[in-house]
Formats: C-alpha cells, sequence, structure tokens
C-alpha cells in the first residue's frame, strides 16, 4: 500500500470549485495528505460532495460570489482555484480577482486552465487546439463560455504579487494515477507531444503544487508522466 506523506497536517485548503470532476479528485487527494479541507461551488452541486460531508466544510454558491470567497478563504494556507469560463458576465476573471483579494497574503494560490493560455507567448499550438479555442471563442454567442476571459483571469493573477501557480492542463482522461505529471513552460515542448493526462493526476499536480515553492510564479504545462512522449523525454536524459 502506497504510503502519502502528510504534508498538509495542520494546514487548511479552500478548494474552490470543490464539486467538479477536477475538484472532487483535489479534494480526496488533499484529504489524503491530512489538509483540513474548506469547499466552495454552487449550491446545486453540493450534494456531489456526499462522500465527504463529514470530513469537510462546503459553502454552496457561485464561486464569484465576493462574501463568499472571502469567508471560504479565511486563514487558509493554499487556495486551489478552477478556473471556468461560464456565461458572459466575468465569471473566472471574478472568481480568480475574489482569490486574490482575499486570501491571506502568504497563502499558496493555485489556479486551473487548459493549454490555450500563454503566459509569454512562447507556446506552439497544434491546429486542433487554435481550432478548439476558436471554436470556444464561437460559443460566446451562446452566452454560456467566454474563453476571453479565462484569459482577462489568468492576466490578473500573471500580474499580481501574490503567490501564485498556473497549471495549465492537457487533454484529460479517467483513470487510475500514473503519478505526478511532467511539466514544461512552453507548449509545444516534446515532453508534452502526447497531450494527455489523468484527470486524477492533474489534480495531484495541484495538490501537490501547495509544498513545491519552485513553482510559484510558474505556467506549467503538464502531461501524463506514462505518455509516450514523457518516457521518450526520460529515457533521453538518461
Amino acid at each position: 500500500m502506497e504510503l502519502i506523506p502528510q504534508t498538509g497536517v495542520g494546514k487548511k485548503v479552500c478548494i474552490v470549485g470543490a464539486s467538479g470532476k477536477l475538484g472532487r479528485y483535489m479534494v480526496k487527494h488533499a484529504l489524503d495528505r491530512g489538509y483540513e479541507v474548506v469547499g466552495v461551488c454552487r449550491e446545486k452541486s453540493v450534494h456531489k460532495l456526499a462522500e465527504y460531508a463529514d470530513r469537510i466544510t462546503v459553502h454552496g454558491a457561485f464561486t464569484d460570489d465576493r462574501a463568499v470567497i472571502e469567508r471560504a478563504v479565511a486563514g487558509c494556507d493554499a487556495v486551489l482555484t478552477v478556473l471556468v469560463p461560464w456565461g458572459v458576465h466575468d465569471y473566472a476573471s471574478g472568481t480568480a480577482k475574489a482569490v486574490m483579494d482575499f486570501a491571506k497574503p502568504d497563502a499558496r494560490l493555485i489556479f486551473s486552465c487548459g493549454w490555450h493560455i500563454t503566459r509569454d507567448g512562447g507556446d506552439r499550438y497544434k491546429r486542433g487546439i487554435r481550432a478548439a479555442v476558436a471554436f470556444a471563442k464561437f460559443m460566446k454567442i451562446t452566452r454560456l463560455v467566454d474563453i476571453a476571459d479565462q484569459y482577462r483571469a489568468t492576466d490578473a493573477i500573471f500580474s499580481s504579487d501574490t503567490r501564485w501557480t498556473v497549471v495549465r492542463g492537457s487533454d484529460l482522461e479517467e483513470g487510475p494515477s500514473e503519478g505526478l505529471p511532467v511539466w514544461s513552460r512552453h507548449v509545444g515542448d516534446p515532453v508534452l507531444e502526447s497531450n494527455l493526462t489523468r484527470r486524477t493526476d492533474f489534480a495531484l499536480f495541484m495538490v501537490a503544487a501547495i509544498e513545491d515553492d519552485s513553482l510559484i510564479g510558474e505556467a506549467p504545462a503538464i502531461n501524463g508522466r506514462l505518455t509516450p512522449s514523457a518516457i521518450a523525454h526520460a529515457e533521453g536524459a538518461v
């Protein structure tokens, strides 16, 4: 049986977007490591956290509700936030701003998004990713998704003086953990070629980043540790 390091004992973490697939994995990983967990999710989704009801505190509200975020992050050593570009009312950027405004100054702030976000323009995207972003921009017409809001959110994070990390996820799949994903500063690097990560391992990277100060101020693009490109990169480095 794998021994999970109890790095979170005596520490408190808030997970914003806790009821989603990624959020629930983050809850599990954080609890496994001994963290006290506070979750924020929409009221209608609180039931998705029922299996953890006696182990975590949940605030049912939209994640850009500033009053709720202020209460939820109070005293937290870290805040893990799923940036979701829902609607056309600055949901992602409103959530990010609330977290940055109310988290304590020394808190680790870790945000999730996709590969499409770029920090310095050094990423090289294949046609499929560019097409997906173009489609997401088109979807704004339906008033369901505003991908530009996620760019606004991450731009605000990048320019802040908080202890931030923006984790950029590849395509995702379900399945048992393959271990902590590999990462690179730029999409297009060979190690990321496979473009596939287990969702549980995306969450694992988010939780592990709490204790990894080398990731402060970084926007790592991640990829599964056991994907062909990651294995080829590891073998080439030997």
